[in-house]
């Protein structure tokens, strides 16, 4: 089955987006973003840093649900014309990780923003490849001002 959405902001283009760059990018296009969701795609590359024993380690996979967060922020700053801000990790919780992508696979992931609480955003993240869910979790992220 092919992905689908039309891709917003392709490979060449992602890192106006968000903070990460070589060789901690984890995503490579922005697929979708409206005000609740975003989803992003990413193949997995020989060269990742968290590549382990042919397949993106659960580091890499908790790194790229953030990464689709931030994509989601820097998408809707930028379409307001506004600075892409910095954001923290500051909680994870219910991770569950099933099973770990391998070299060249593609993986997609979408986030879903749950709330926004203290100056924090909640947000449920999963990652999906050939549809078979790879990890969840719900994250806050809080974003410098």
């Amino acid at each position: 089955m092919g992905i689908p959405y039309k891709v917003l902001i392709e490979k060449d283009r992602i890192t106006e987006l968000i903070p990460q760059r070589y060789p901690v990018l984890m995503i490579d296009e922005l697929l979708y973003s409206d005000e609740i969701k975003t989803v992003t795609s990413f193949k997995i590359k020989a060269d990742s840093i968290f590549l382990r024993e042919g397949c993106l380690s659960e580091y890499g996979l908790i790194e790229n649900i953030a990464q689709t967060a931030a994509a989601r922020v820097g998408y809707i700053a930028i379409e307001s014309g506004n600075a892409v801000p910095l954001g923290f990790i500051a909680g994870i919780k219910d991770l569950k990780i099933s099973d770990l992508p391998k070299l060249s696979e593609i993986i997609i992931t979408e986030i879903t923003v749950a709330d926004h609480v203290l100056g924090m955003t909640i947000i449920t993240g999963q990652s999906r490849c050939n549809e078979k869910i790879l990890a969840s979790c719900e994250m806050r992220i809080f974003l410098e001002q």
